[in-house]
């Protein structure tokens, strides 16, 4: 399989959102990366669940869709039915983890779990062969445009390691802080979806900034 890039759109400019849309549609991006965010879980909050039916409506590729919030288990279904593929919760967000991964199977998407910085891979140890997809926050989630912490390489590998020993056919997936300088290194560590978001879309030339970070993690 190859290496997988997801522009995330909370880094594009929601005054145009469809031309951002339609520009990751025609570029070599593999996924959309929808960030979801409450106010409670992070302090931030992002868009909702109109703006996300308004993406679906004109994206052509992959959604995979990263909920930072509280109780998500009670919007999986809403947000199968918006068309998510893949729907990402995280580990620190919820209290039975297990059920939650099959609910999200159950409604038809692909279930991911995320980890915060501070949050050990050994946490998943008991889920990993459900999961199709670990996403490690390479920055402390709730903001764009944060700088990588570095201890993410360590990170990828003890996950790789734990994913290899297991034989599950789970993705690990990066999300912060990813440029051109760490996309190589990252997917050398054993990571196979990058999350890009500030990089692109605050990039002059957002679509040619796509290609070559493709380029950079064949």
């Amino acid at each position: 399989m190859s290496n997988l890039l997801a522009p995330s759109i909370l880094a594009a400019d929601f005054a145009n959102l469809q031309r951002d849309v339609e520009m990751v549609n025609n570029s070599e991006a593999d996924w959309f990366h929808i960030d979801i965010m409450d106010g409670v879980f992070v302090p931030n909050i992002s868009f909702g669940m109109p703006v996300l039916k308004a993406i679906a409506k004109h994206a052509t590729k992959t959604i995979d869709v990263h909920l930072m919030i509280v109780n998500p288990d009670q919007y999986i279904q809403t947000f199968a039915d918006l068309g998510a593929n893949i729907l990402t919760v995280h580990y620190e967000a919820c209290t039975h983890l297990h059920r939650t991964i099959q609910a999200i199977k159950d409604a038809g998407m692909k279930a991911g779990v995320a980890l915060n910085p501070h949050t050990p891979i050994a946490v998943l140890e008991d889920v990993i062969e459900d999961l199709d997809m670990v996403c490690l926050m390479s920055v402390n989630p709730g903001f764009g445009g944060q700088s990588f912490i570095e201890n993410t390489f360590k990170k990828v590998s003890q996950l790789r390691h734990l994913i290899d020993f297991t034989e599950s056919e789970c993705l690990i997936e990066i999300d912060g802080g990813v440029t051109s300088y760490n996309a190589n290194a990252l997917i050398e560590a054993g990571a196979n979806v990058l999350v890009a978001g500030s990089f692109v879309f605050g990039a002059e030339n957002p679509t040619q900034t796509i290609a070559d970070l493709k380029k950079t993690i064949e």
